[in-house]
């Protein structure tokens, strides 16, 4: 497997971000140590791995950063979803009753980058950024400064 992007982050309780991003978000679970006080679990986070780290760090504070037609959370991350996967997934999140930071929205309407994004919490305060691009590849070969 090459080209797999990693993060790890602290998870706060490791069972209720195994539950999150597995029942909820439809991640799956991979290689695992849970007894503390070093409990730890890999995530197949759409291909990529994230790490979840038991914890007991919170929230941190994050800030806005102003990106077309919104203001975005600073620290964040996630993943870019084919649109039928998105739209999936932004229905669990909906059924499951996650409190979006940022409900989902049009960025760059009409233009190259044009992209439905929405932001939320994980249980532990880790920001993620969900989205969908009409033009994927679009990502890579536009130069907007």
């Amino acid at each position: 497997m090459a080209n797999v992007f990693h993060l790890a982050i602290p998870a706060g309780d490791l069972h209720n971000a195994i539950y999150f991003y597995c029942n909820v978000l439809g991640c799956t679970k991979g290689n695992s140590e849970i007894n503390p006080p070093d409990a730890w679990c890999d995530i197949n986070f759409w291909g990529n791995e994230l790490t979840l780290h038991a914890s007991s760090w919170h929230k941190q504070t994050s800030e806005r950063h102003n990106v077309d037609m919104g203001n975005v959370p600073v620290p964040h991350f996630g993943v870019h979803l084919g649109a039928e996967e998105f739209k999936a997934l932004k229905e669990r999140i909906i059924q499951n009753n996650i409190k979006f930071i940022d409900k989902p929205y049009i960025r760059f309407k009409g233009e190259v980058l044009e992209q439905e994004t929405m932001f939320i919490e994980d249980p532990n305060g880790n920001v993620l950024e969900l989205k969908t691009m009409v033009n994927p590849d679009a990502l890579w070969t536009t130069n907007i400064q």
